[in-house]
């Protein structure tokens, strides 16, 4: 990877990311291009890197195997096949959904939570977001949600995910909230017999 790092520092900053798949040896088809913001060497060598995604590709043909692989790909664009009334409205579900995501979070955690100012507020940009900050199980999906192209279709996969999410955490917070209650009933049994 440090050829591969001095390789894409000298030219465009940019280069793709592809999910490996550890039971069918192979990399998946589609994949994301990222850029290079900031690079940072380290003394044995390595480096911390922060990088931004940007546009989805297809593979079309590996033309190199190493040092590191070097693949022939095709853009990936979004179909449109929503009004933007329709989208708006998932849009505003999904969102809503984050936000309990994130309330529920900070419940069971004991600590207040909250979603960045700068979440984005367009249908298509917020589907990426939330593919891209998916953390935990749901994890396993966000290249399934990569592959849909089509804003609605990834909009309605994440509400799903948020949901089961919000669900599963709400379900979590009511037996911490029981079992707090129950343990501070039995202090005050207690102190007072």
């Amino acid at each position: 990877y440090r050829m591969m790092l001095r390789t894409v520092m000298a030219e465009d900053r940019r280069f793709g990311v592809v999910r490996w798949d550890p039971q069918q040896k192979r990399m998946a088809t589609i994949g994301c291009c990222a850029e290079i913001l900031h690079c940072q060497g380290l003394e044995d060598d390595r480096s911390n890197i922060v990088t931004m995604g940007q546009q989805r590709f297809r593979v079309l043909k590996t033309l190199r195997e190493t040092p590191f692989r070097v693949a022939m790909v095709s853009w990936v664009e979004d179909e449109v096949s929503n009004t933007a009334d329709e989208l708006q409205e998932l849009t505003a579900e999904v969102t809503q959904a984050l936000r309990d995501v994130v309330e529920l979070t900070g419940k069971l955690v004991g600590k207040t939570t909250v979603l960045p100012q700068d979440l984005p507020d367009l249908p298509r940009e917020l589907s990426y977001w939330i593919g891209s900050h998916l953390g935990g199980p749901v994890a396993d999906h966000q290249q399934a949600l990569l592959e849909i192209t089509n804003t609605g279709d990834r909009l309605r996969e994440e509400l799903n995910l948020l949901d089961q999410t919000r669900r599963q955490l709400a379900a979590r917070t009511v037996l911490k909230d029981t079992f707090s209650s129950s343990d501070s009933s039995s202090d005050r049994n207690e102190a007072n017999g």
